[in-house]
């Protein structure tokens, strides 16, 4: 990265400053966290890489690797663990009859099959060959994906910012029954079996708590709240017609990453990560890091589609060119390198947090690699965004 490119990342990471203003600073938490001693455990094994597997614990490591039409500056990341077509395909057929039973895009279904979320669980959860527990990871994702679509983005199917926070109010509800209260409660039901969205949401979290301890259930209810507050601030700069500076963005986007999706990992993995050692502060750090650096991996790849809309959404790049008053290419630039400073973070807490004899944790920052290497790929390949 040259001088002036990594001067405007740091500066961007750094945000605003004056009186009042630290604590707003995204740099903030890149910083190392206080040394917590964590819990000790058995100390995993190690396997070698082998291609030809088709799941299972070994990495292949980082590189540099070309996306889009190989003109921009390459993104670091984790390499692939594993592509099974023939298990992608499986996974995905599932998932489209489960759509079509809960009701969401009716008549988009082979749009809905081109998006691929299927494939993605495959590629993004290399552990596990299970279809049962892949399939879950899809239907979450594409439950959470349908949220973001019908009420966040597509107008077209009933999207509108005014509207989105008291519809987000309904998904914990509809994910974490709250207790009975009459004839209200009958109504509450009434607006959820109305709601293919959240009858989608209620039927993944059902999905759930078949595989999940209480602790991990709760753990997906309470993430995907979080998520929602930051799409609760999109929906007010939309409305108001105004651009986040990219600090604030960011400190948004780190609540609304894929870190969502990457607390799926130890469940679809069929084990716990232990809630002390999943809120550990070095751990929460790692995961951050990756969620955020996989997201960044998404606005670039919506860049081009969202600076048409007459209305974007919210995107890095976009937001990086407006405020820089840069060309479009030199705010990729900016945020490929931004993205590789996240994953390089990362990598090196993940060397950190090799030191700790827990298998559970080794295993959950694997996958959480595993996660980034897969998502990467399947932003490459989906018809969502090709």
């Amino acid at each position: 990265m040259d001088e002036q490119l990594a001067a405007r990342v740091n500066r961007l990471l750094a945000g605003p400053t004056g009186l009042g203003t630290s604590a707003a600073r995204v740099a903030d938490a890149l910083r190392p966290s206080p040394v917590v001693p964590l819990p000790r455990g058995p100390v995993p094994s190690s396997s070698p890489p082998s291609p030809g597997r088709r799941g299972g614990r070994f990495s292949p490591g980082y590189a540099e690797r070309e996306w889009g039409d190989g003109s921009f500056p390459p993104l670091y990341c984790p390499l692939t663990a594993r592509v099974d077509d023939d298990l992608s395909r499986e996974v995905n057929d599932r998932l489209v009859e489960w759509a079509e039973e809960v009701g969401i895009y009716p008549g988009r279904l082979d749009r809905f099959r081109d998006a691929g979320f299927g494939r993605l669980a495959v590629l993004a959860h290399p552990e596990t060959d299970d279809v049962d527990s892949l399939l879950f990871g899809a239907k979450m994702n594409a439950a959470w994906w349908a949220s973001d679509d019908y009420y966040a983005d597509e107008s077209d199917l009933g999207a509108a910012p005014t509207e989105l926070p008291p519809r987000l109010a309904l998904v914990t509800s509809a994910m974490d029954p709250p207790p009975p209260a009459g004839k209200y409660t009958d109504q509450l039901e009434e607006a959820i079996a109305a709601d293919p969205v959240l009858v989608a949401l209620r039927s993944a979290a059902g999905h759930l708590r078949r595989l999940a301890t209480p602790s991990q259930v709760m753990r997906i209810c309470t993430t995907t709240s979080q998520m929602y507050v930051s799409w609760a601030a999109y929906a007010a700069w939309r409305h108001l017609g105004t651009s986040p500076p990219v600090w604030r963005y960011l400190a948004a986007r780190q609540h609304d990453s894929f870190y969502t999706s990457m607390t799926l990992v130890d469940i679809v993995g069929g084990y716990q990560l232990d809630a002390n050692l999943f809120y550990e502060p070095r751990v929460h750090r790692a995961a951050m890091q990756a969620g955020t650096a996989a997201v960044i991996v998404n606005d670039l790849f919506s860049a081009e589609k969202e600076a048409a809309d007459d209305l974007p959404d919210c995107n890095v790049v976009l937001l990086i060119a407006e405020e820089e008053g840069c060309p479009l290419r030199e705010a990729v630039e900016t945020a490929v390198a931004m993205h590789n400073h996240f994953v390089r973070g990362f990598e090196a807490s993940q060397k950190e947090l090799a030191a700790v004899p827990s298998q559970e944790l080794q295993r959950f920052l694997l996958g959480v690699q595993g996660w980034m290497a897969g998502g990467f790929d399947w932003h490459g390949t989906s018809g969502r965004y090709n």
